[in-house]
């Protein structure tokens, strides 16, 4: 876990204003910056970056967050690599509580993948120029239908029909990274040729990272041969289960579309981009993974998977189903597309045209039908054997699923199909956390849900935490004393007082969102106002914190008068208590001029 201390220093460091506006135009209005939003499609400028928050805030969509929350919702990095990213670009180094490797071999294996990282973009360069030098490869790509422009923007290139073509950018071509990146073959044995190059007389198609790094490389051959697609080895860069083709492309295409379209090969991202679907990825060459789902849920609310109508087809449909059923919630939607099986993607467009294929694509399976079609087969469940057959089958896929109301659904449509309850399904299907069976009311709690004085409290000290710091003792156990029964002012408070003053909101709101989610409305709220003066947050808060005093002063009053007064000690606490009071008044008469 990267400690909060870290995440604060970081966030100091990074000028949102200047991260920001890396992808987006900004200028100036106001004391903010303004830009199209890049989460929504808008013509008019309601995206705002506060340079003294260090938050960007979205009238229209909503959208909010800090240079981490930035980099997540635009890049699609998760907290870790986001966090990273950001740390790297101002010379800093995330602590790492798993890496128990030694500061030697650390930086061994840093410079290792900065080598690897080095050759994969020269190859990269060389492939390309090869493309521009050879017409065969350049008919091939022109045949398939696609541009210049969209080779260029996929780095499509060429590698040479040849053993060693790579030599003429590698002068130490028997390097052992060569190996390691994958790009040339080390053979044992006596004779010619004991090492070349990987990819020969193949159309290459260059695999990205999130940053747009060359991680790996996938073959096509022009002609007949095998294998028809030959994709780079695992290396340190490179894990074919966790990369998609065409995601650092298609990023933004996802975002105007609203959904992501996943298809099985390199030649369908491609040509469909070309063909006016460039929100498309693939995967490469393996089944769908969970790390494949979790990158694209991080895209976009709406995946679509496309897969050939045969028999190959539905079985990775299959293996994807798997994959997206632990991650299947609420407000995501997941379908299923299966093409005639005459047809892949780039056919059925060409044949048919774009508008049949987005129909089709509205028109694909969601997850809970097809899922209710893998456990029921084609049988119509008309004898009960049928039907045990289909809850038996049932049973690990809905296991697999989370708790939420799409599994309450999927169990309801197959009690019906099985002549059950859904509550026995649950139980015969051994759900984790089952949603129908009888739950505990919690125990009534004896203080009364926060008030609004509570939440005021909360938002000033959210919104400028240097306040906090500068509170006298009585307003400090005012503080204290709130504290002790509502758990978002204890988590806001302890917060601030372990960063000893270091913290803004932008810090502030990155650790108490992950805490408690009840704080990203306020959070929402903050970010879309104009920040208010020092002076008067300092004196809206004290006036709340009298308020907030005056009312723990007269409870405190009524239990002592309810006890009677009966001995002295008492009546002292009382007569304090009300001189209390009357500085409390005073102090609001002078506050108020």
């Amino acid at each position: 876990m990267i400690p909060h201390s870290f995440i604060q220093d970081l966030l100091n460091r990074v000028d949102i204003v200047e991260l920001v506006g890396r992808y987006v135009p900004l200028k100036k209005g106001g004391a903010n910056f303004m830009g199209l939003c890049p989460f929504h499609n808008e013509k008019s400028p309601s995206f705002t970056v506060s340079p003294s928050k260090q938050f960007y805030h979205c009238f229209g969509c909503g959208a909010h967050g800090s240079a981490i929350g930035f980099l997540i919702e635009y890049s699609g990095f998760g907290f870790v690599d986001a966090v990273k990213e950001l740390a790297q670009s101002v010379g800093m180094v995330v602590p790492d509580s798993d890496d128990r490797l030694p500061p030697v071999q650390r930086a061994e294996y840093q410079a290792k993948t900065l080598a690897l990282s080095d050759i994969m973009a020269r190859a990269g360069e060389f492939y390309r120029n090869q493309l521009r030098a050879h017409q065969r490869p350049k008919d091939y790509l022109i045949g398939r239908g696609l541009s210049g422009e969209i080779a260029m923007r996929y780095g499509i290139g060429y590698a040479p029909d040849g053993w060693d073509g790579l030599r003429a950018v590698f002068s130490d071509y028997q390097q052992e990274t060569l190996v390691e990146a994958g790009l040339v073959v080390d053979r044992d044995g006596d004779g010619d040729h004991k090492r070349y190059d990987r990819f020969r007389d193949r159309i290459m198609f260059p695999i990205r990272n999130q940053k747009g790094q060359v991680i790996g490389f996938g073959g096509r051959v022009l002609d007949r041969g095998e294998p028809k697609y030959l994709n780079s080895p695992e290396t340190p860069l490179f894990q074919k289960g966790s990369e998609l083709y065409g995601l650092f492309e298609a990023r933004q295409a996802i975002r105007s579309a609203g959904y992501v379209l996943v298809t099985e090969g390199y030649m369908d991202v491609v040509a469909l981009a070309q063909l006016g679907f460039p929100q498309v990825v693939a995967t490469l060459g393996t089944a769908c993974t969970s790390v494949h789902v979790q990158k694209l849920m991080r895209q976009a609310d709406h995946i679509v998977f496309s897969f050939d109508g045969d028999r190959a087809g539905r079985g990775a449909a299959r293996r994807a189903l798997d994959a997206c059923l632990p991650h299947a919630t609420d407000n995501k939607t997941i379908k299923f597309l299966f093409l005639p099986a005459e047809h892949d993607p780039d056919s059925y467009v060409r044949t048919l045209g774009a508008e049949a294929f987005e129909q089709q694509i509205r028109d694909a399976m969601p997850l809970s039908r097809f899922l209710l079609a893998q456990v029921c087969g084609d049988s119509e469940l008309k004898s009960a054997e049928e039907r045990a057959r289909a809850q038996f089958e049932a049973k690990p896929l809905l296991q697999m699923m989370p708790p939420t109301a799409l599994r309450l659904q999927i169990v309801r449509a197959l009690a019906q199909a099985t002549q059950s309850s859904a509550a026995e399904i649950e139980i015969l299907c051994e759900l984790h956390q089952p949603v129908l069976r009888g739950r505990q009311a919690p125990p009534r709690s004896k203080r009364m849900a926060p008030m609004g004085l509570e939440r005021q409290i909360v938002r000033l000290l959210l919104a400028q935490p240097a306040l906090a710091l500068s509170l006298d003792a009585a307003a400090a156990a005012v503080i204290d004393y709130l504290a002790r029964e509502d758990d978002m002012m204890r988590q806001l408070i302890t917060a601030i007082r372990a960063a000893n003053g270091q913290i803004g909101f932008a810090g502030l709101s990155e650790q108490l969102r992950h805490e408690n989610p009840e704080f990203d409305t306020l959070i929402s709220e903050i970010s879309g106002e104009q920040e208010s003066e020092s002076e008067t947050a300092r004196r809206e808060l004290a006036g709340a914190l009298r308020q907030a005093e005056m009312r723990m002063l007269k409870a405190e009053m009524e239990r002592l008068a309810n006890a009677g007064l009966a001995l002295e000690d008492s009546r002292i606490r009382y007569r304090e208590l009300m001189a209390r009071q009357d500085e409390l008044r005073r102090a609001a008469d002078t506050e108020n001029g």
